[in-house]
């Protein structure tokens, strides 16, 4: 079931929440939808420039980056 949702912001905000839309073929509540339902790690990594989001995981899982952090603690301080 859909509902309507008011929002209120910025004049300048609404404006460039629609030219988004336009660029992406989409409607400002899509747009918003979208982004609220996606998953932590897909936002971060939307919000990246793309060859550092191409590197997002490659260390692997939180002990090797911790084993890495500590390497580079130890290297550098």
């Amino acid at each position: 079931m859909q509902s309507k949702l008011t929002l209120r912001m910025e004049d300048s905000v609404i404006r460039k929440a629609k030219r988004l839309a336009r660029k992406r073929g989409k409607s400002v509540s899509k747009i918003i939808s979208e982004y609220i339902t996606k998953e932590p790690d897909e936002l971060l990594v939307e919000e990246l420039p793309p060859v550092t989001a191409s590197m997002v995981g490659v260390l692997g899982s939180e002990g090797q980056k911790e084993d890495y952090k500590k390497y580079l603690e130890e290297k550098y301080l």
